[in-house]
């Protein structure tokens, strides 16, 4: 299995989720999330200060899946949250060795 953890940007929400659904993602996790890629800041000026801000706004999805489908969500996340601009995201993928549902204590691909 694959965790698959994707950092877009926030306006590309909506879409995403609604790509990952068309797809037939069980299920997903988003948080709102901040951080900064190769920009790493710029400044800006608040009350007549100069202020470096180092972070933008951003969402991450979270993903589990088969090991099978990790690529083809991996194409899909690419596809549709693509601008070709700086600060389009990441995409992180990761092994997972177990999953387990709380409710019916079934583990392993089922439990996705």
């Amino acid at each position: 299995m694959k965790k698959i953890e994707a950092i877009v940007r926030p306006s590309k929400l909506e879409a995403l989720k609604e790509a990952l659904f068309k797809a037939d993602i069980k299920g997903m996790s988003i948080s709102e999330v901040s951080g900064c890629g190769n920009q790493h800041g710029w400044k800006e000026y608040y009350r007549g200060s100069e202020i470096i801000v180092n972070t933008l706004p951003k969402v991450k999805f979270e993903i589990v899946t088969t090991d099978q489908r990790a690529q083809e969500l991996v194409k899909i996340i690419v596809e549709t949250a693509q601008t070709g601009q700086v600060g389009d995201g990441k995409i992180f993928i990761l092994p997972v060795d177990e999953v387990v549902r709380i409710r019916t204590e079934e583990a392993g691909e089922v439990a996705i």
